[in-house]
């Protein structure tokens, strides 16, 4: 049976994290390449298959929603790593510390004086009409004032091989679970290449998470009760919510778990009686953690859950109303939010970016949304998008009525050309568009993923990583390569 030939992986005009040029590893992923190329086909199929086996027995699932129904579905998983040099890491990471520095200033600036509105460097128009500022938390001070104590960077490299941020997600950001679970399954399917101890770790991830946690507890010195609370079992993310709450060995919530005394402290209902709370990591939206201030048919939240930390009762992580901040307009203004509050460059760029609201702007995106990625400013999972060059006449109309309609909606970026990693597919490899998550806690301190949850597009020439929407993922090596 034939064997992996790099000379015939051609990248062709992208870049690629693992092939320089036909037959041409990285230096990084010279030993990776190596160990494939000396695999044959049906060599290479038992890997493919001994990792579905694992995804299988550990129980690694997501839930997609079609047609008003729910389907359980194993993670969707390619063998191959993408590869990056630990080197360049280290300055992604002191970008990615930067930049959530930053929004966690400017987010507490909007809850408290304004000033960056007040001298004209952030539109005030942009914050009145934001659907993500919540009135309610108007002059709430946070732990170490940080609103968004879990970030997840969306990064993207170009052609040009610069890492560029695409997004970022400071509401309930999701996907570290998959981030450490792709971890478990190469160790298990590629064991010999992780003896060397160039593979740089990822799996103190939850006890960071828990440090952090632990860190905004209102009772400092007590052994702090932290609680996860998830909308429960129909949820897409539950699983990441279950695993999340048993890695770090505390409680998995529903709303109904939890009460608000008079004394306005939160309450955990067990069988021999109730337990304060002191921090809960909430993966419930803004508009449901409270009926008694959002959204009053909530039955996923908690009665009184907003009193009790606004009087510093309890802690939440994510903060409510820090996606503010989480908006694809905001996102632009992000290099001048790093300058004007930390007065430094931004050590990782932007993807340029369009902005409907202005005239001229919206001018140049209507007359090129064949050549553009259009964005309405709140939404998530690579829904409610148009990719240009993919799309029909019909679409591109129809986005041009929606951008009319609401300017402050809409955001457009160039189409970038996602940079490639080799997949396997039907025992060969061939090039497919990766993005990575790096996540980032805040608290106490700052701290940086050693990488992140790479994600892949698995159709061919597609550029949409998402897995509810046919993609998949990867493990990401951050390699010391000092050490080869």
């Amino acid at each position: 049976m034939s064997k992996v030939n790099w000379k015939d992986y051609d990248p062709k005009r992208f870049f690629d994290e693992l092939i320089a040029a036909p037959g041409q590893p990285r230096p990084e992923a010279r030993m990776l390449c190596e160990y494939l190329a000396s695999l044959d086909a049906r060599e290479l199929n038992e890997h493919k298959t001994a990792a579905e086996v694992a995804i299988q027995l550990m129980g690694i699932t997501f839930t997609v929603y079609t047609e008003g129904s729910m389907i359980d579905r194993a993670w969707p998983f390619d063998i191959v790593p993408r590869i990056i040099p630990l080197a360049e890491w280290q300055k992604t990471d002191a970008g990615l510390k930067q930049r959530v520095q930053a929004l966690n200033l400017f987010i507490d600036d909007l809850y408290h004086d304004q000033k960056i509105i007040k001298d004209k460097v952030f539109p005030r128009e942009i914050l009145a009409q934001s659907v993500n500022f919540r009135p309610q938390c108007v002059g709430v001070n946070t732990a170490h004032n940080v609103w968004a104590h879990i970030c997840g960077s969306d990064l993207v490299r170009d052609n040009d091989g610069t890492l560029y941020v695409l997004e970022d997600n400071l509401r309930v950001p999701s996907g570290v679970s998959y981030m450490l679970e792709n971890r478990n399954v190469t160790k298990r399917v590629l064991p010999d290449l992780f003896a060397s101890g160039w593979i740089q770790p990822v799996d103190d991830y939850t006890s960071q998470l828990y440090d952090t946690l632990a860190s905004l507890s209102p009772r400092p010195g007590d052994d702090p009760v932290i609680v996860i609370l998830t909308p429960g079992i129909y949820n897409s993310a539950y699983y990441e919510h279950s695993y999340l709450a048993q890695q770090m060995g505390v409680q998995l919530v529903e709303g109904s778990d939890l009460i608000v005394g008079d004394d306005d402290c939160v309450y955990m209902r067990l069988v021999d009686g109730l337990q304060r709370v002191d921090v809960i990591y909430r993966r419930v939206d803004d508009m449901f953690l409270d009926p008694e201030v959002f959204e009053p048919d909530s039955l996923l939240g908690v009665k009184g859950l907003m009193r009790a930390w606004r009087g510093g009762k309890v802690a939440l992580a994510n903060a409510p109303g820090a996606g503010v901040a989480d908006d694809k307009v905001v996102y632009a203004f992000v290099p001048e939010i790093i300058k004007y509050y930390l007065g430094e460059e931004p050590l990782l760029p932007n993807v340029p970016s369009y902005l409907c609201m202005f005239e001229d702007d919206r001018q140049y995106v209507l007359d090129n949304l064949d050549k553009l990625v259009v964005k309405p400013a709140n939404e998530s999972g690579g829904y409610g998008m148009l990719i240009g060059p993919h799309s029909s006449k019909q679409e591109q109309a129809k986005f041009a009525e929606l951008i009319k309609a609401d300017p402050r909606n809409y955001m457009a970026q160039p189409t970038l050309s996602l940079s490639t990693s080799p997949t396997l597919c039907d025992n060969h490899m061939e090039p497919r568009h990766v993005d990575l998550r790096p996540f980032i806690l805040s608290g106490e301190s700052t701290w940086v993923t050693t990488g992140g949850l790479t994600r892949v597009a698995l159709n061919k020439g597609s550029l949409v990583v998402n897995s509810s929407q046919g993609g998949g993922s990867k493990d990401t090596w951050i390699v010391d390569i000092s050490e080869l």
